[in-house]
C-alpha cells in the first residue's frame, strides 16, 4: 500500500519578495529618517555657527583694528567710534537725518557693538536663539533702512547701485536667524539642549 507524505505548499516567488518588500520597509524607512534628521542637524549647525561668526567678526575688527574693515588706528580700543563712519554717510532712506544723528552716540555705540557680540556668541553656541532672532532681526533690519536698498538715487542725485531694492543679504540673514530659531538649532552640536535644562531657562521659554 502506498503511502502519501503530506506536502506543504510553497508561496509563490512573487508573494514572499512581496512580504519581505512590505517588512523590510518600517525598518529602511527608520534608518533612511535617522540619516535625514542627522543631516539636517548638521546642516543647521553649520548654518548657525557661520552666521554666528559674520557677527563675531564684525565685532572683533570693529574692535581691535584686525586691517580687514577696519584699520587698527580706527579702532574701538583706540577711540574710534563704530557706528560714526557708517551711520553718518547714510545717503538715502527717510530715516536719513535719524541716522546721522546717532552717528558716534556714546550709546549707539555701546549698543551696536555689543548686539554683534551677543548675537555671535548666541548663535556659535547654540543658546539663547530666540532672543538673538529678535535682536539680530531688529539690528539687521535698521542696517537694512541705513542702506536702503529701495532706492534708486542718492540725496545727492547719484545711482544707488542697489542690485536689489528688497532681498538683499540683510533680509536673507533675518530669515535665517528666524528659522534657526524655530527649529532649536542649537539643540544639535551645540549647548541648546543644555541650555534648555536650565532652571531658568525652563521657566522662561524666551529664553531658549
Amino acid at each position: 500500500m502506498a503511502v502519501h507524505h503530506a506536502h506543504t505548499p510553497r508561496m509563490p516567488h512573487r508573494f514572499t519578495a512581496r512580504l519581505h518588500h512590505l517588512t523590510a520597509q518600517p525598518a529602511e524607512r527608520a534608518v533612511a529618517g535617522t540619516t535625514a534628521s542627522a543631516a539636517m542637524a548638521l546642516a543647521l549647525a553649520a548654518a548657525r555657527v557661520s552666521l554666528g561668526f559674520v557677527f563675531l567678526w564684525a565685532f572683533l575688527d570693529k574692535t581691535f583694528g584686525l586691517g580687514y574693515a577696519t584699520r587698527n588706528a580706527n579702532s574701538w580700543l583706540n577711540g574710534a567710534s563704530p557706528t560714526k563712519g557708517f551711520l553718518s554717510h547714510v545717503s538715502a532712506g527717510p530715516l536719513r537725518s535719524t541716522f546721522h544723528h546717532w552717528a558716534g552716540q556714546a550709546w549707539a555705540d555701546w549698543l551696536f557693538m555689543l548686539g554683534l557680540l551677543g548675537i555671535g556668541l548666541a548663535l556659535i553656541g547654540g543658546i539663547g536663539l530666540r532672543i538673538a532672532a529678535a535682536s539680530g532681526t531688529l539690528l539687521l533690519a535698521m542696517m537694512w533702512a541705513a542702506e536702503w536698498p529701495p532706492a534708486r538715487h542718492l540725496a545727492n542725485g547719484a545711482a544707488s547701485g542697489s542690485s536689489n531694492p528688497v532681498a538683499d543679504y540683510h533680509l536673507v540673514y533675518a530669515l535665517l536667524l528666524i528659522v534657526l530659531a524655530a527649529a532649536s538649532a542649537g539643540d544639535g552640536w551645540g549647548l541648546g539642549r543644555r541650555w534648555a535644562a536650565l532652571p531658568v531657562v525652563r521657566d522662561h521659554p524666551w529664553l531658549r
